[in-house]
């Protein structure tokens, strides 16, 4: 049996598992119910595996599997594996929106990081908003930590094509409403896309997550691309289980790692890949936690010399199977050379340059070098201004539609996003190809959880017109699968009073991408004639509901809940036999 005073007492799950008396008796005793015997329990480094597993997340339904390669390396390593899970957040299947159980996630991962003798973690997660509530808990509770991700599904196949998850279905449910697909064709459709275990295959949210997590160091070099199916995935597992003893050796907690040139590191990964537009809202709330100074600014800044590199969907061709084959994170890394960091550090004890120093580009097809990009500078997300949105909104240039990057129209406001539906196929909705479609209301608190909604669909009578993309604005977000000439994270929402809120059906309004702008042509002393205080928010729901809109913060800051900054540390909890 470990004593107290011995030389790994500095380790937190000493105060549990390494005291005499009354106290170890129950914690070890209590653990060999389940067939543990005392050496697993007499000093070695105790690893939580974080398993965000469930049958209702569907992108994460393989992490059971996962999660066995992970305890083969933490015992391989001379440590003791304890497997535990957190809610999860399927965003196939959550309503209203599991962005707004993001933040529930994360506190249950930092509290149950703080609560049990743990001394590091490994974070199993894949779907949407997985992978930062793991990330943002972890970081608050700055134990040594490694991120796992779960892989990309294998692709899709449609009648001999390639499809793309997400993507392919709004193109094929836009084909559907304007009477160029069949039904049944649209029903055969649905079983083609999702082929195997794992998460979205384009290079949306679930993806752009996996690989910022890759590029912020806090993952292994190489993994964020790797299908969920192939055998390396549980081989990297197994070695992500060796490598969190080794960090826990090594005190190496994200703390250690993380700085600012980290997140300068991901910004710019980001535009590379083409990233997901959420991955704004997600990487604010991560440097929140980690106590970086990050600003919604500082998206457009940092990467305004990045040239989109990998031609991947929605904003390419290819999809994540070939983006693993060409070489992943690594070979973006290191074609993006001198525009990185490559002093920042990382899990594995070297800098992300020392990881990706002999990396590979094995088809420049998919992956691009930086003197033939498949898009030059300037086609990452966007930060815009105006009085529609003085705190900030985005759009992700490389997803919409050059022609409308520069565009004025007269507005149609939804107050609703179930009000759109309910119109969008009247043959008599007020609408051309030059209008700007508005939904309001979809905000963090004003929805509540800040939806997927701003892809908006096209006016029926316009798809059977041959319309394809037409501006819109909302205070919401959209699939990163998603694609087209979508302004979102319009801040202020409309719901605490914000300007979208005094917008106006007939109003103009002024989208210019070049200049940063988003605007609405109403005069100023008619803006404060229209002003009336901000809206009451809806105050139904769960206790939980209410106690998200009392304390979520805006989208431009992340959207994380305002009385956990600064709270980072991992003090062992009180005593209490």
């Amino acid at each position: 049996m470990m004593h107290p005073d011995d030389d790994v007492s500095g380790r937190r799950s000493a105060a549990w598992f390494g005291l005499d008396g009354k106290l170890g008796f129950v914690h070890r005793s209590k653990m060999y119910n389940q067939g543990y015997s005392s050496p697993m329990f007499d000093g070695r480094p105790v690893i939580g595996i974080c398993n965000s597993w469930s049958d209702l997340a569907p992108c994460n339904a393989h992490l059971r599997q996962v999660a066995e390669a992970v305890k083969r390396g933490v015992l391989m390593a001379g440590g003791t594996p304890l497997e535990f899970p957190t809610i999860s957040l399927g965003e196939t299947l959550m309503r209203p929106s599991a962005m707004l159980f993001r933040n529930l996630m994360a506190m249950d991962v930092e509290e149950s990081l703080r609560a049990n003798p743990l001394d590091g973690v490994v974070l199993l997660g894949g779907c949407d908003k997985t992978v930062p509530a793991q990330l943002m808990g972890a970081l608050s509770a700055d134990l040594p930590t490694v991120m796992v991700t779960g892989g990309p599904m294998l692709n899709g196949k449609f009648r001999g094509r390639d499809a793309g998850s997400g993507t392919h279905v709004w193109r094929f449910s836009e084909e559907v409403r304007a009477g160029r697909m069949s039904t049944a064709d649209f029903a055969e459709a649905e079983a083609c896309l999702s082929r195997s275990a794992g998460h979205c295959t384009t290079m949306g949210t679930a993806s752009t997550m996996a690989c910022l997590a890759e590029a912020l160091g806090l993952s292994l070099p190489g993994s964020a691309a790797i299908p969920a199916v192939d055998a390396r995935r549980h081989r990297i597992a197994e070695h992500a289980g060796s490598r969190i003893v080794s960090m826990v050796e090594e005190c190496l907690a994200p703390s250690s790692v993380l700085d600012r040139r980290s997140f300068e590191n991901a910004v710019r990964v980001s535009a590379a890949i083409g990233g997901s537009t959420n991955a704004v809202v997600h990487l604010l709330a991560i440097a929140g936690r980690a106590e970086v100074e990050l600003s919604l600014d500082d998206f457009d800044a940092l990467a305004a010399e990045v040239p989109l590199l990998v031609d991947l969907l929605p904003s390419g061709r290819f999809l994540m199977e070939e983006f693993a084959y060409a070489g992943g994170v690594p070979a973006v890394v290191r074609e993006l050379g001198d525009l990185l960091h490559a002093d920042a550090a990382t899990i594995t004890g070297r800098s992300l340059g020392e990881n990706c120093a002999g990396a590979e580009n094995w088809n420049r097809e998919v992956i691009r070098c930086r003197a033939e990009p498949l898009r030059e500078p300037g086609a990452h997300t966007a930060v815009l201004r105006g009085n529609l949105a003085p705190d900030g909104a985005v759009i992700k240039v490389s997803a919409a539609s050059e022609e409308l990057l520069r565009h004025t129209g007269t507005a149609l406001v939804f107050d609703t996003i179930e009000e759109y539906h309910e119109q969008a196929d009247s043959p008599d909705l007020p609408v051309d190809a030059a209008t700007v479609l508005v939904v309001r209301n979809a905000g963090p608190s004003g929805y509540p959880g800040m939806p997927e909604i701003g892809n908006l669909a096209i006016p029926k009578k316009l798809l059977e017109a041959g319309v394809r993309d037409m501006v819109r604005i909302t205070d919401g977000r959209m699939s990163g699968t998603s694609y087209g000439t979508v302004v979102l994270h319009v801040a202020p929402e409309s719901a605490v009073g914000g300007p979208l809120a005094l917008l106006r059906t007939g109003d103009r309004v002024t989208l210019d991408v070049p200049a940063r702008r988003i605007d609405m042509d109403v005069p100023d002393d008619e803006l404060r004639r229209r002003a009336s205080g901000p809206a009451k928010a809806d105050d139904t729901g769960s206790g939980y509901a209410w106690l998200y809109r009392e304390h979520v913060r805006q989208a431009d800051t992340g959207a994380d809940f305002d009385f956990l900054a600064g709270r980072r540390g991992h003090a062992v909890p009180r005593r209490h036999l």
